[in-house]
């Protein structure tokens, strides 16, 4: 029996090695398999061989590093001599340490297999460091080129972190087996004492860590440069004139420390020890009181006239590295009074407003569009398309298979028959059914559309859900989509997926999904495809980690097809100077689109900024990942938006850095906010939109991402910013100021100004009050010429229902509120007159109240007339439908347009 136990340990130890790496060979292969599959394996390879190789060199050096330092101790080791007590009495033991040897030298392999692992995790450095494509910006302190600090700096950081920590634990570990062998340690009689051989293997170890110390000591002096000691980021006054030259000395006495150490080798007392470790101690100590001393007598009496020049570079630094310093900024007077002319000018502009906002009509969509209750819509997307001759705004949103949802779970279900989503719901930002629901453009299945935009592909197997893997070309029909009581199923035809193919490349994948009907189901051959990695989030992930992506990919139709288009951008936490925002990132390019078709899955990294050092040297270490943006189809780069993520950071960052006076920087004279307001009785900041608008300055009108500021703890409006993303504009950023000493109402005192005004705080307490929900939508700022116009769409949804409806739109202007059942009513109650009147383009623009009143004379009464019937008529039917609030408020229209009326018949009176 006993003969047999070292086999038995023998088996075991194989099987749970085969249990840990079998499955994670059957993971590394699969992958293989399906970076093959999408073009990628180029980039799998490389990472993988840079993982691969920066693991060995590290485990090779510290495991050498580690034994070497071991097999030196543990030969001073000799037999030890134990006097101990028990019962029979005193008795000697005498122990060999030597017989531990194999297990130390195991153990120390081991902690460098875990080194290495570790440090195979930030393989992207090396490489980073090898491709390094320079910026051309020297930083304004040291000179160092930008790329020095993202691209080599954080490898040297890297180096000496692992070198301190291999060395630490080295003499540890020597420090240890010097004492079990009795090399050092404290008697009685002669006190503490060390022995020749430890104490000079220990001064060898010491100098290694003196030298470390220098060497961390002068990688900390360009580290400065991204200092947050100061009062804005970056190296201040006290960093260059007192940390930076500390850390100087603090290079040379980490080097004669060094050299006390090595001293030690031959001294025979510790006395060099204790000079260099006190002598780095007391240099470092020194320095830091020093930089306080600094702050506290130079900088602190006199902080502005010291720290202007480090502001100046702040600030150019910050500006740069979020692209802030490529804003055009306009000046508008902001006074203009709008007339009918105007709206009429800028009927593109207003056809486009989005009335509908992403959550209530996704709340819609999910109500009237799902069909089953394994459909979803995950979000709603904001895009522009020339439907029918006309540029139009317009939402969509996926129509996404939810495996979670599906009434009976079985693995034949999940996983070979409802394997897509089908189809999408489309409609235009601006129209309402007269029931207050959104008009679709594209809508039920299959698919059905009413305008020129046609789908010839609606499956949707890659998309925003997190669903598990499928498998396609199977012998089980897929389920494509419901018709009336019957179902309609088909087969998949297109290119996506990984073979299965035979039985050992099958047997991986089911050891990978842990699953044994992968590897026994009838219905799956070798001409089987499956497809892994089908959530959008986790593909582009999986092939460029080293990218960071917007956390909203939208759906694009090209050529027929449903695509998506995910945003990703490069980023870095080390420019020099550059404040940080949220996450620590201090620059950011939208340098990468990506395009992922629904069906096939064919997923294209496009290169839209070529000129970025950071995307060149991603471009650099992987030559086939990026493609030319010239090759995205022509209508799928019409499609390219700006997106949200990176404008919400840029306007952030130029809300402060749109100063570039250091004084006025400094004081925060002129800093702005983005306006909070109330959202659904809580109050939340403003978030860019997309909206179509003609530009002031512009003659066509573009499609935009657009945000409103005020001045920092006031209301009223600063600015205005937009980001252009139509054609060759694509990427400009435009900052609309107007004049500080002119008062333009901000969004905020809209919001007020609507929640207390006479007629419409009524009627939204009574619709609270009848069983329902008012939802008041975002508050739009619409520039119109030189002045603006605010919008807000109140929706109504009824206790414990679940479909809100656009019943009334909020328009404001100067100081004038009006609400109407429809924009185009809100804009003829707040614009009178009759557009046929004259020619409308060549009307010029008022812009006093004395050509707003001549204008509105020279409309005549007619229109007033007709405009005065119509709320006579709608008051008499409130009045019948008992809804008397409504009544009163076309009561004071009534009279308002009586007023007009009365006025316009005066001005005719007037002599001339």
């Amino acid at each position: 029996m006993g003969a047999r136990r070292p086999g038995a340990l023998v088996l075991l130890v194989i099987s749970a090695a085969a249990l840990w790496v079998f499955p994670r060979f059957s993971f590394l292969y699969t992958d293989w398999l399906w970076f093959s599959e999408v073009g990628y394996q180029g980039v799998f390879l490389r990472s993988l061989t840079a993982r691969a190789s920066l693991g060995a060199i590290v485990f090779a050096a510290a495991a050498a590093f580690l034994l070497a330092n071991l097999y030196v101790a543990s030969s001073a080791l000799r037999m030890r001599e134990f006097q101990i007590v028990g019962p029979d009495g005193p008795r000697r033991v005498y122990i060999d340490p030597g017989r531990f040897r194999p297990l130390l030298y195991a153990g120390a392999a081991l902690i460098a297999l875990l080194i290495g692992i570790f440090a195979s995790s930030r393989w992207q450095l090396g490489l980073l460091y090898g491709h390094a494509v320079s910026f051309a910006i020297p930083d304004p302190v040291l000179g160092h080129d930008v790329g020095f600090y993202i691209f080599k700096l954080p490898l040297l950081r890297f180096i000496q972190h692992l070198g301190l920590f291999t060395i630490l634990l080295a003499t540890v570990l020597v420090a240890a087996v010097h004492f079990v062998g009795g090399n050092f340690g404290f008697d009685a009689v002669r006190g503490p004492y060390v022995d020749r051989n430890a104490r000079r293997h220990l001064a060898i170890l010491g100098a290694l860590l003196m030298g470390l110390a220098a060497f961390d000591a002068w990688v900390g002096i360009p580290e400065l440069v991204n200092s947050t000691t100061g009062i804005v980021n970056g190296a201040a006054y006290a960093d260059v004139h007192a940390r930076m030259p500390a850390q100087r000395v603090l290079i040379f006495a980490a080097i004669l420390g060094a050299a006390l150490f090595l001293y030690q080798f031959v001294a025979s007392r510790l006395w060099p020890v204790i000079a260099a470790i006190g002598l780095y101690g007391g240099v470092f100590l020194l320095g830091n009181i020093y930089a306080t001393l600094i702050q506290s007598f130079v900088v602190a009496p006199d902080e502005q006239v010291r720290e202007t020049p480090f502001i100046v570079h702040n600030i150019a630094a910050t500006r740069s590295a979020f692209a802030r310093d490529r804003v055009v900024e306009r000046e508008l007077s902001g006074e203009a009074l709008l007339t009918r002319d105007d709206i009429e000018r800028n009927a593109a502009t207003l056809e486009n407003v989005p009335l509908w906002n992403d959550q209530p009509l996704l709340d819609t969509f999910g109500q009237i569009q799902e069909i089953r209750t394994y459909y979803d819509f995950v979000s709603v997307d904001n895009d522009r398309y020339w439907i029918d001759g006309k540029y139009r705004q317009i939402m969509l949103s996926a129509r996404e298979l939810n495996s979670a949802s599906l009434p009976s779970r079985t693995w034949i279900n999940e996983h070979l028959t409802f394997t897509h989503g089908y189809g999408l719901t489309l409609g235009p930002v601006n129209q309402v059914t007269p029931e207050g629901l959104p008009v679709l453009f594209i809508r039920d299945l299959p698919p059905v559309s009413t305008v020129d935009i046609e789908i010839t592909q609606p499956a949707i197997y890659f998309g925003e859900l997190s669903n598990n893997h499928v498998f396609v070309k199977t012998g089980t029909q897929e389920f494509d989509y419901p018709k009336g009581d019957d179902n309609v199923f088909g087969q998949y035809e297109g290119r996506g997926g990984v073979p299965l193919g035979g039985f050992a490349r099958r047997a991986m994948f089911a050891l990978r999904f842990g699953s044994t009907d992968t590897l026994l189901s009838t219905s799956l051959t070798a001409d089987s495809r499956v497809m892994i990695y089908r959530r959008i989030a986790d593909r582009v992930r999986r092939i460029a980690p080293f990218l960071t992506y917007d956390s909203d990919p939208y759906l694009a139709i090209s050529g027929g097809r449903l695509v998506w288009i995910q945003d990703a951008y490069t980023t870095s936490d080390r420019y020099p100077y550059s404040t940080p925002v949220r996450g620590g990132l201090n620059y950011v390019r939208n340098s990468v689109k990506v395009t992922i078709d629904a069906y096939h899955g064919t997923t294209t990294f496009f290169l839209l900024d070529p000129q970025d050092p950071l995307a060149a040297t991603f471009a650099s270490i992987f030559p086939d990942l990026f493609r030319p943006l010239e090759e995205m189809p022509e209508d799928l780069r019409s499609r390219l938006r700006y997106p949200q993520g990176i404008f919400a950071l840029q306007t952030a960052m130029f809300a402060t850095y749109h100063m570039t006076s250091p004084a006025v920087f400094y004081n925060k004279e002129d800093q702005w906010e983005i306006p909070s307001i109330e959202m659904r009785n809580e109050s939340a900041r403003m978030e860019p939109y997309y909206t179509i608008m003609k530009l002031p300055g512009e003659s066509e009108t573009e499609y935009i991402q657009m945000l409103p500021y005020t001045p920092r703890q006031k209301d009223n409006l600063a600015a205005w910013i937009v980001a252009r993303s139509d054609g060759e504009n694509y990427g400009e950023l435009v900052a609309f100021t107007f004049p500080k000493q002119t008062v333009i109402f901000g969004p905020r005192q809209i919001a007020a100004r609507i929640n207390q005004d006479q007629l419409i705080s009524p009627q939204i307490t009574l619709w609270d009050q009848q069983g329902s929900e008012v939802i008041q939508g975002t508050l739009l700022v619409i520039p119109i010429e030189e002045s603006l116009i605010y919008i807000r769409p109140l929706y109504l949804r009824a206790a414990g229902g679940r479909i809100p409806e656009l019943k009334r739109v909020v328009v404001a202007h100067q100081n004038r509120i009006v609400m109407e059942p429809t924009l185009e009513e809100a804009l003829a109650r707040l614009f009178p007159g009759d557009p046929g009147d004259g020619d409308i383009g060549e009307s010029p623009r008022p812009r006093n109240q004395a050509d707003v009143e001549a204008n509105t004379s020279r409309s005549g009464a007619d229109g007033l007339a007709t405009t005065a019937q119509e709320h006579y008529r709608r008051a008499l039917q409130a009045q019948r439908n008992g809804d008397w609030a409504l009544y009163g408020e076309e009561l004071k229209r009534l009279g308002e347009a009586l007023d007009r009326m009365a006025g316009a018949a005066e001005s005719d009176r007037a002599p001339r």
